[in-house]
């Protein structure tokens, strides 16, 4: 099946996506490998390869709605708008949420679509 639209809750070691069109969902958790190196700013590498597979999970979605806490967000919008600008359109907003369940994700991001249908949203 072929989902068109996504919600990402995010944190720096998880991430909770799922696609869902009108009548479905599907669930992804993806984890962050964090490398115990003793190298300089490994740390940064492993949240950008973390990073990367989060946008790769998402990368056919036509609209994408991204939650969780405001840091990671922000590292997260970071990371898009310098490696993956491409996939900065798609996003329809940001939203601060703390461990909502899969239903209030995937209805906040219907909600979303919905205002943004009806023109009642600008992007954030």
């Amino acid at each position: 099946m072929a989902f068109i639209h996504a919600v990402i809750w995010l944190d720096h070691h998880h991430a909770h996506v799922i696609e869902f069109d009108p009548e479905h969902t599907q669930e992804h958790h993806l984890q962050a490998h964090g490398h115990n190196t003793r190298q300089h700013r490994s740390e940064v590498r492993s949240e950008h390869e973390f990073f990367a597979q989060v946008c790769d999970a998402v990368a056919d979605m036509a609209s994408i709605l991204v939650t969780g806490a405001h840091k990671v967000q922000a590292d997260f919008r970071h990371y898009i708008e310098k490696h993956r600008p491409s996939l900065a359109p798609k996003i329809s907003g940001w939203e601060t949420v703390d461990h909502p369940t899969a239903a209030q994700l995937v209805a906040r991001a219907r909600h979303r679509q919905h205002q943004a249908a009806n023109g009642l949203l600008t992007r954030s």
